[in-house]
């Protein structure tokens, strides 16, 4: 039995402890009831980090008005074709009130968080994530944005290289082990506009291309210098895709985007939203059923803890020993360390170790390259194991090996 199954089966035993009690069956038969309904991913950040924004370039829809509580939204299907429900969130800053926080905790499933530079990033709201046995426990539901990853770059044209260069070496930083699962550069406003380009837009980029080099250049050296030459029209260009995205884009358009569905098609692969979107199949969607069953179990906790009764400390030891057994947060965990350099193996262990982790689908042939027969089972398990009983092999091999054999056994039992 697989821990959504475990956990399902946990919650109704609860239930029915709890049914005189309209507060906590109402909370268990939310949980209950969270299974059957999309993924939740919050996306929350400090004022400025562009939360709106990325909320617009996932969904790839504008967004109207602005609103100071959780606002939800559903997302267009991604490459696991699985619905997510985004949720746009109030600032988290010194104001933010402890019931702002506790809320989104109770309402999402995962979470993007995002920040503007990693060197002044306020990790506060991580460490809250994790502020519970059974959230450090099974701490692989957020992942970092480096939100405004163009400015990362000095706004130049191949900025996201710099980005991406810089968020290599933030995801391997201490500070960030067990907070989260990886770090993703985006820049949040080209990633949008190129989203939800509109024809108006698209034509005003034109007209700047046209300008020549010489005249324009100087120009675009700053927001300022573009803003006095180009009045209110270059406004709401900077206003949607920023000075990085107004420079790339004409670049892009002089090399030969002359229709506004081919300068969309460039900017966005460009913004880095492919990878983040990426990060959230493989980490989030791909595996929601077992992110519900952690919330899920997260809730449970809080009615056994909460409101005691006579079936409370039986239910405790369950809750306790799903938690503690669950191998499903422990491939996330090697994944993410895998992905990230946490763990290092050699390139054709580590890819073949992905692989059967899941992560290039959770399925047994996508596990297993294609060929889902036993032989190949048993094959990837005695490999695995003698790397993790090899001598000289070191703790982290040792450890990571040992996962990988569990989840092979595990296809060998029978699906996941």
């Amino acid at each position: 039995m697989n821990l959504a199954a475990q956990t399902r089966l946990l919650l109704e035993q609860a239930y029915d402890a709890y049914r005189d009690s309209p507060r906590a069956a109402s909370w268990l038969g939310r949980h209950l009831d969270r299974f059957s309904d999309p993924l939740r991913l919050a996306v929350v950040g400090g004022p400025a980090t562009g939360k709106s924004t990325m909320v617009s370039a996932i969904a790839g829809q504008e967004l109207s008005g602005q609103g100071d509580g959780m606002r939800w939204f559903r997302a267009a299907p991604s490459r696991s074709q699985n619905e997510l429900t985004l949720i746009d969130t109030p600032a988290i800053d010194e104001h933010a009130t402890p019931q702002t926080i506790e809320g989104i905790c109770a309402e999402a499933d995962a979470v993007l968080y995002l920040v503007r530079h990693p060197h002044n990033a306020d990790l506060g709201f991580l460490h809250t994530l994790q502020d519970h046995a059974i959230a450090r426990a099974s701490a692989v539901n957020s992942v970092v944005v480096l939100s405004r990853a163009d400015e990362l770059g000095g706004g130049r044209v191949d900025a996201l290289i710099s980005a991406r260069q810089i968020a290599r070496r933030y995801r391997r930083e201490p500070e960030l082990r067990g907070l989260c699962q990886d770090v993703v550069p985006v820049a949040g406003l080209l990633a949008a506009g190129g989203r939800t380009l509109r024809e108006a837009e698209f034509d005003a980029l034109v007209d700047l291309a046209a300008v020549p080099k010489a005249e324009l250049e100087p120009q675009l050296l700053s927001a300022d210098r573009f803003l006095a030459s180009t009045g209110q029209p270059g406004a709401v260009l900077l206003e949607r895709f920023g000075l990085f995205g107004v420079r790339l884009a004409i670049t892009l358009i002089r090399r030969g985007a002359q229709t506004l569905p081919s300068l969309a098609a460039q900017l966005v692969p460009r913004s880095g939203l492919a990878e983040l979107r990426d990060s959230i199949d493989q980490y989030f969607t791909e595996r929601e059923e077992v992110l519900k069953a952690r919330s899920a179990l997260l809730g449970l906790e809080v009615v056994l803890r909460m409101e005691p009764r006579p079936a409370t400390p039986a239910l405790a030891a369950e809750l306790e020993r799903v938690v503690v057994s669950a191998h499903e947060f422990r491939e996330l965990r090697l994944l993410a360390a895998l992905r990230t350099g946490r763990i290092a193996l050699p390139p054709e262990l580590a890819a073949e170790a992905v692989r059967l982790l899941g992560g290039h689908g959770t399925g047994i042939a996508e596990r297993l390259g294609g060929d889902g027969s036993q032989h190949a089972v048993l094959d990837a398990i005695r490999r695995w194991r003698e790397l993790a009983e090899r001598p000289g092999a070191g703790t982290g091999e040792r450890r990571a090996a040992a996962v990988v054999v569990r989840s092979c056994e595990a296809l060998a039992a029978g699906p996941l």
